[in-house]
């Protein structure tokens, strides 16, 4: 398996040509239409004058997304990694605007959305995201957890490609990983980026006469339909499973 040598030794991999052009476009038009249905939700992340630049609660949203991971070799490499019982726990949409870019530092991905508060021992900082509880996981819960980025848009050096640290992974404190140059990624639209949440990333605004989008849609799965401490996941869609779980 070409693609999972790399997942272990740096974190991230790609899983090429995933989707059509006409699977992509089909995508793209779906998406369009939720956010015109739901465009006074919370959720859908907009500017002041600007599209939708992101939307949160995308399970509840576009139950329908889960499918996008129903596909080969996607499915097959999500079951490979996570095991049988599989499932997505939250998904996200991210996109750059053409003249409304945004920019993130780096980071790792803690966060996780659960159903309520429970024990105090392992997860902490517990916040509310449009309406949604979140808290930080422990690494043995992220160890465990891997998201795919299904990319609507080519991702090219114009339109504010992600840039990631290879290995970062294996490390729980950004302060932590070794010192490794970054890499910055370039794909074409359906193509699907495997990454563990603790792989620290980062990326930039889009070149401002640069006039492209930067679709995404981020689906964050688990290994395991449980969570320590009492706490429980606020979606469970098992991947070899139709419909959402509890």
């Amino acid at each position: 398996m070409t693609w999972r040598e790399p997942l272990e030794r740096d974190g991230f991999t790609f899983l090429r040509n995933v989707f059509a052009p006409e699977a992509v476009a089909a995508a793209l038009a779906e998406w369009e239409e939720i956010t015109r249905r739901h465009a006074d939700d919370g959720a859908v992340l907009t500017g002041e004058s600007g599209p939708a630049y992101g939307a949160r609660n995308l399970l509840d949203l576009w139950p329908g997304v889960v499918g996008l991971l129903r596909v080969e070799p996607l499915l097959g490499a999500l079951l490979d990694v996570l095991g049988a019982h599989a499932g997505v726990v939250r998904v996200l949409y991210f996109d750059k605007p053409p003249g409304h870019s945004w920019a993130l530092p780096w980071h790792k991905d803690y966060s996780i959305a659960v159903r309520a508060p429970g024990g105090p021992a392992l997860f902490t900082k517990p916040t509310v995201k449009a309406g949604v509880p979140h808290v930080i996981a422990p690494q043995s819960v992220l160890d465990r957890a891997l998201t795919v980025r299904i990319h609507l848009d080519d991702m090219t050096p114009d339109n504010g490609p992600l840039r990631v640290i290879p290995g970062s992974h294996r490390f729980y404190n950004q302060t932590n990983d070794e010192p490794r140059d970054p890499v910055t990624l370039e794909c074409r639209a359906g193509d699907a980026l495997l990454m563990r949440p603790l792989v620290t990333h980062a990326s930039g605004h889009s070149k401002t006469d640069a006039g492209l989008h930067r679709r995404i849609v981020h689906l964050e799965c688990a290994a395991d339909a449980t969570l320590p401490d009492g706490y429980e996941w606020k979606w469970y869609a098992r991947l070899n499973d139709r419909g959402l779980g509890g």
